[in-house]
């Protein structure tokens, strides 16, 4: 994963994303909290400070960033230093696993998406939420990507990058949801969440374990 010691750095100035653009990032949980399962045992993949596991009600993570694992043990999250690619668990024992805005910094996805396919139980669903890189969003993102102390060694996905990286992963029976329809500055209240993908920059797709 690129950029772990810039993370570290600048744990503060990723945190003032969530101070300033609140009613974005409850327009992203709420997207996420649609395609979570009801139940089971779950962690989520670069759980960063914690913003997403712990609402969501996560209580395990893994995250490479020391500084970003600090704060997300404060909001009471169990971290373990870890990458997604090289996964510390046993087979099967998990019935779901989240990622959220971690995909774009991963080094080898379908590396990463065999682990999760390891971990999870069979029928377990694999929840990843990202902005589209075809979204308005997405494309401003990468318009200052060289600007961008946290994006300029991401990599931007489409819906159907992602698609097609759980098909090789045999994961099936994707499920979608999207939101964030408008610029960053001029949301002033929460989100709707849609099904499908094309119209909001921030994607949730669900893929499941098969055997």
């Amino acid at each position: 994963m690129p950029g772990v010691t810039v993370f570290d750095k600048h744990v503060n100035e990723y945190e003032q994303w969530f101070v300033k653009n609140p009613h974005a990032y409850i327009s992203e949980l709420h997207a996420v909290r649609e395609l979570l399962p009801p139940g089971g045992k779950g962690f989520e993949i670069g759980a960063g400070t914690g913003r997403f596991a712990a609402p969501l009600g996560i209580a395990m993570g893994i995250e490479p960033s020391p500084a970003m694992a600090e704060l997300a043990g404060k909001r009471g999250i169990e971290v373990v230093k870890a990458v997604a690619e090289k996964l510390p668990f046993k087979d099967n024992e998990f019935d779901f696993a989240l990622m959220v805005t971690t995909i774009c910094f991963l080094d080898d996805l379908d590396l990463a998406f065999g682990e999760v396919r390891r971990v999870l139980k069979p029928g377990g669903s694999f929840i990843i939420g990202f902005v589209d890189k075809n979204s308005p969003l997405g494309k401003f993102y990468q318009s200052r990507q060289g600007k961008s102390v946290f994006y300029k060694d991401a990599t931007f996905y489409s819906v159907d990058d992602i698609l097609s990286h759980l098909k090789k992963a045999a994961f099936a029976d994707a499920a979608f949801r999207q939101t964030i329809f408008r610029p960053l500055g001029e949301i002033e209240d929460a989100e709707p969440v849609k099904e499908g993908y094309g119209e909001g920059s921030f994607v949730v797709v669900r893929g499941v374990k098969k055997p």
